[in-house]
């Protein structure tokens, strides 16, 4: 029963045969017919299926991608540099001399390890978009089709109203008639 009018609704609404709607459009047709909501928190259903590995990632991407990180790594470069400046100027030998070869190297590493973190958190803030706008999409599309249905609804009963009301004005000429030859026959 409830798939029969699902199929009902998916050939008025859609215009085509249940079976050639895609998976969204489908889904639209049964919250429609079922009379559901259809929206939901994609952000927050995806936030709950997330790993520690991933929420690390990204906690890591958004800290790496602030203004505190770059102050603080801009504050441990120039204390670096001026360490090692103090020490060779006062003692003719550095930890790490001029050119910071030591340094290049704790920086490239970081960038080797800073660089997938990052990646791996936009591919999965991309996905959560991917998913927000196949939502957004969904939900539209069951208010437009809501919409066209309420139109036809507001149709039929202006329709309806119009006949009713011919109907009464014909009722209302027949009596004024009638009133007219009455008047007619009493003079």
């Amino acid at each position: 029963m409830i798939d029969q009018k699902v199929h009902d609704t998916a050939e008025r609404l859609f215009r085509s045969k249940y079976e050639e709607l895609t998976e969204l459009e489908r889904h639209v047709a049964h919250h429609i017919t079922e009379r559901t909501p259809i929206s939901t928190n994609v952000v927050q259903d995806f936030s709950k299926q997330m790993t520690l590995g991933q929420k690390m990632a990204d906690k890591v991407a958004s800290f790496g991608g602030s203004w505190i990180f770059i102050s603080m790594f801009m504050v441990v470069m120039v204390i670096w540099i001026l360490l090692n400046s103090f020490i060779l100027i006062n003692l003719n030998s550095s930890f790490d001399p001029y050119p910071y070869i030591l340094l290049n190297l704790v920086l490239s590493m970081l960038a080797a390890i800073q660089a997938p973190i990052i990646l791996m958190s936009q591919n999965r803030q991309a996905y959560k978009d991917r998913l927000s706008a196949e939502h957004d999409y969904e939900v539209n599309l069951k208010a437009e089709l809501e919409i066209i249905g309420l139109h036809e609804k507001v149709d039929s009963l202006r329709e309806k109203q119009w006949s009713e009301l011919i109907s009464i004005q014909q009722e209302q000429l027949r009596l004024l008639r009638q009133l007219l030859e009455d008047l007619k026959k009493n003079q």
